[in-house]
C-alpha cells in the first residue's frame, strides 16, 4: 500500500509540475513544431544565384558590355546573339546580302557579332566572306558544310587582345551531336565601353 501511495503521489506531482510548466511558458516561445525539429540536423541551402546579363556566370565589371554569341545546332536550335541582355535569334537561312549591306553601312565604332546556323559554306557568298575577312576573321574561308562558327568584330577600333574573337567547329559524322550537325559553339565575354 505504501508503494502504491508513493506511485500515485509521484504521478500526481509530475502531472502538476507539467501543468505548471505548460502554463508558465508562453506559447509563442516554444511551439509544438519547434519541439519536433529540436533533434534534427540543420539543412544548409545555398542561396539562389543572381542572374547575370546574357547568362554569364559572373557579372561584367562596371563600364563593360556583356555579350554571348551561340551558333545554331541541328534543325531546331537557332543561332542566338545576346548583347547587354538583348537577345536576337537568327532564323533566316540566307543573310548574305543583308549582312554585306549592314557591314558597309555600319558607322565607325560599331561592334559586329555573327553566327552561323545550318550551312554558311554555301549560303554565304564570296563577297560577304571577303568583307568578314577584312574585319579580321581567320576562319571564314575554312567554313565547311554545316560548320558551327561564331565571330565578333569591331569596325573602326581594335578589340582587346584577351578577347576570343572567333571559334569554329566542323561537322564530323562520328562526333556530331545532332543528326548531321556538330554541337553549338559559343564565345562570351565583356568589352570595355570606352573602346567604342
Amino acid at each position: 500500500i505504501v508503494r502504491l501511495a508513493g506511485l500515485l503521489l509521484t504521478s500526481l506531482a509530475a502531472w502538476y509540475l507539467g501543468y505548471f510548466i505548460a502554463v508558465s511558458i508562453p506559447q509563442k516561445i516554444i511551439s509544438h513544431a519547434k519541439l519536433q525539429d529540436f533533434g534534427k540536423k540543420p539543412v544548409l541551402r545555398a542561396p539562389v544565384p543572381k542572374r547575370q546579363k546574357c547568362d554569364h556566370w559572373t557579372p561584367c565589371p562596371p563600364g563593360n558590355f556583356a555579350y554571348r554569341i551561340l551558333s545554331g545546332g541541328g534543325k531546331e536550335k537557332m543561332a542566338k546573339i545576346c548583347f547587354e541582355d538583348e537577345l536576337c535569334v537568327i532564323d533566316s537561312p540566307d543573310h548574305s546580302g543583308e549582312m554585306m549591306t549592314f557591314i558597309r553601312n555600319a558607322p565607325e565604332g560599331t561592334l559586329l557579332l555573327m553566327a552561323t546556323h545550318d550551312d554558311g559554306s554555301t549560303l554565304l557568298k564570296n563577297d560577304a566572306k571577303t568583307l568578314v575577312e577584312e574585319l579580321g576573321s581567320k576562319e571564314i574561308r575554312n567554313i565547311k558544310f554545316r560548320s558551327s562558327w561564331v565571330f565578333i568584330a569591331a569596325k573602326g577600333f581594335k578589340l582587346p587582345d584577351n578577347i576570343q574573337i572567333e571559334k569554329i567547329n566542323h561537322s564530323d559524322q562520328k562526333m556530331n551531336r545532332y543528326n548531321g550537325w556538330p554541337a553549338e559553339i559559343q564565345i562570351e565575354g565583356c568589352i570595355p565601353r570606352n573602346l567604342i
